[in-house]
């Protein structure tokens, strides 16, 4: 049966390891990575039409707005802090026909490469712009299930609790591959 699910609200944590690092009052906007597969071009020789082939994923970033100033955030930014952050993003996705509502759960694993404010006018709230950059880990949850899993370093890419990469791993002997 057919039905409609939509964002209702989100929150985010910057950091799983501090409760009180929620974002909740300040949040505006959560933009969770594109997934863009990346196509490189044939044209064949002897083919009248060329094509192209998908042979990866492109890189990806993230992004929230925040209203007003966080200062904590400062610290999280660049190239003073030598690691990388956990970001959880929670949503409240509500079913259209039911009105069930539903956990949608994001997890970043990222730098904060980007503070970009909006520019300051008198009688506006000013809110920043921010960007996770150089992820190297990423979950998407939706009611509690895994819909996709992605890790760097073992070259790990699970959909639906499915491993596409396991044959690959497998045969290139991949350390740290299921």
């Amino acid at each position: 049966m057919s039905t409609v699910y939509l964002m209702t609200a989100a929150n985010l944590f910057v950091g799983d390891h501090d409760p009180s690092k929620s974002k909740h009052l300040t949040l505006t906007e959560l933009k969770l990575p594109d997934l863009q597969e990346t196509f490189a071009d044939h044209n064949p020789g002897g083919g009248l039409v060329g094509t192209e082939f998908a042979v990866g994923v492109e890189k990806l970033e993230a992004t929230f707005n925040l209203a007003g100033f966080d200062p904590d955030l400062l610290s999280e930014f660049g190239l003073s802090t030598r690691y990388r952050n956990k970001f959880t993003a929670y949503g409240v996705i509500t079913d259209q026909r039911s009105g069930r509502e539903i956990e949608a759960k994001a997890i970043v694993e990222a730098r904060l490469g980007r503070i970009a404010p909006d520019a300051f006018q008198r009688g506006e709230m000013q809110g920043h712009e921010y960007a996770m950059n150089s992820i190297v880990h990423y979950e998407l949850w939706f009611d509690n299930r895994e819909k996709i899993a992605w890790d760097f370093f073992t070259n790990l890419w699970r959909v639906d609790g499915v491993d596409q990469n396991a044959t690959t791993n497998r045969i290139l002997r991949i350390p740290g591959a299921a």
